[in-house]
């Protein structure tokens, strides 16, 4: 008669072996942090890229191709209404592609993300404006951006988590910053496209066309990027190092009620510098349009030069974080940005001097801070749940701190004066101040 009593020491399952296996094989095959660094910054400049070109045509073409109807400023407040959607749709393609690639692997995911992604910023320059389609133009328009934010949610590879992993310890402050480089590329890229194109035709021929070739491009870009990034993402060396690190999708309610402290203060801990994001990028930019008499093409210029201050600023960052730590210096950051709030409505009032001033500036502050705003508290995450909460809480900052930073900063100066841009600056210097406050455990494990 066979025992029902389980073997005093039962077999290992086939995954558990698989696990253990690639765990082992991950300590043989080292990847160097640098290599992982590539492809973090190749896979952020395309899709910083694509919300740039946006954001700039928010601002340029947008409020006369599709809102006809509206003054300058109605028009523009309705394009970065829209712009916002892509925010709010990014945490629900984190989690639906989550879901993706439990079920078909991490290729899988990327490609259909980044295809995604392409395919929503190059079909807007196949749209028909208001004049052609009517009020269908603008929900096509809204329906690409929804299409733009959940391909971004969905695009998180692992690769930053990755990197923070495997790099020394004390030269965690630099490699995290090396991701965030993407951002000055892509913006640099899109300023300095549209800034070409913007001085070399007429307003009608940039109306009508112009404007839809930056779009063409991003396509293009997002094609090398899907194809840089697959490269890694594939290979068996980064498959088993993910795996050992355990960076696979794990249930959004669970993360919520193991870890759902941690995702609330990562999403704060780093609000000052998204809040600042888009308040030296779009907003600006917006501002000038409307109320300045510098020249547009000029101006882009000088953001392509404050960008390149921004990526000095964050390669400045690594340095300055991994001296005198991650938490004091985002902390000094948000000070000195409350400080630079203060100043804010003087110079955007100041003339050209003024508003170039606020741009060198704001980007200098924007590169020390962003550049370790990345993960600034996903070091406390238990390692089952770093991968999806790395994610969610980059989605969930970018949500509260910049997804409505242009409307908001624009609909009250407008209405109000230029104050309101200091008070929201002021307000995301507090909220960081406040979260890491209460993320004192960073001192200890970052």
């Amino acid at each position: 008669m066979m025992s029902s009593i389980p073997p005093a020491h039962p077999e290992p399952s086939t995954e558990s072996i698989g696990r253990d296996a690639r765990r082992l094989s991950a300590d043989h095959h080292k990847v160097a942090p640098g290599e992982i660094a590539i492809g973090v910054i190749i896979g952020r400049a395309s899709e910083y890229f694509d919300f740039f070109v946006f954001g700039i045509a928010a601002v340029l073409v947008f409020p006369a191709v599709f809102f006809p109807f509206e003054q300058g400023l109605e028009g523009t407040l309705w394009s970065f209404a829209i712009f916002s959607l892509a925010f709010i749709a990014r945490p629900f393609g984190s989690v639906i592609f989550m879901r993706i690639q439990r079920r078909f692997g991490r290729e899988a995911k990327l490609t259909i993300a980044l295809f995604l992604l392409g395919f929503s910023t190059a079909g807007m320059a196949f749209l028909p404006g208001y004049a052609s389609l009517g009020a269908a133009s603008i929900v096509a328009l809204s329906v690409l951006r929804v299409g733009q934010g959940i391909a971004l949610g969905g695009s998180w590879d692992g690769l930053p988590s990755l990197l923070a992993l495997n790099a020394p310890a004390n030269r965690r402050g630099w490699y995290a910053m090396l991701g965030q480089l993407g951002a000055p590329v892509g913006f640099a890229l899109a300023s300095g496209l549209f800034a070409f194109i913007y001085s070399s035709l007429n307003g009608d021929d940039f109306l009508t066309w112009g404007w839809r070739y930056p779009f063409y491009v991003a396509f293009a870009i997002n094609v090398v990027a899907l194809f840089a990034r697959l490269r890694l993402v594939a290979t068996a060396e980064y498959a088993r190092l993910l795996d050992a690190h355990e960076l696979e999708p794990t249930p959004v309610p669970e993360l919520a009620r193991s870890q759902g402290s941690t995702v609330l203060i990562g999403a704060f801990a780093a609000l000052a510098s998204y809040a600042l994001f888009h308040l030296v990028t779009v907003f600006p930019l917006s501002w000038i349009k409307l109320y300045s008499t510098q020249s547009i093409s000029e101006f882009l210029l000088i953001q392509v030069i404050g960008a390149f201050i921004g990526a000095g600023g964050i390669i400045a960052s690594g340095w300055i974080a991994d001296r005198f730590g991650r938490r004091r210096t985002l902390g000094t950051l948000a000070g000195l940005i409350a400080v630079f709030s203060g100043f804010a409505p003087t110079l955007l009032g100041g003339g050209p001097i003024g508003q170039d001033t606020f741009i060198l500036l704001g980007f200098l502050l924007l590169g020390l801070s962003y550049g370790q705003a990345s993960g600034a508290v996903t070091s406390n995450f238990e390692t089952k749940y770093r991968y999806t909460g790395a994610a969610l809480t980059s989605d969930l900052a970018w949500l509260v701190g910049a997804a409505f930073a242009p409307l908001v900063a624009l609909g009250l100066s407008a209405h109000f004066g230029l104050q309101f841009v200091s008070i929201y600056l002021l307000s995301g210097a507090a909220c960081t101040l406040a979260a890491l406050s209460l993320n004192r455990a960073m001192d200890i494990r970052d």
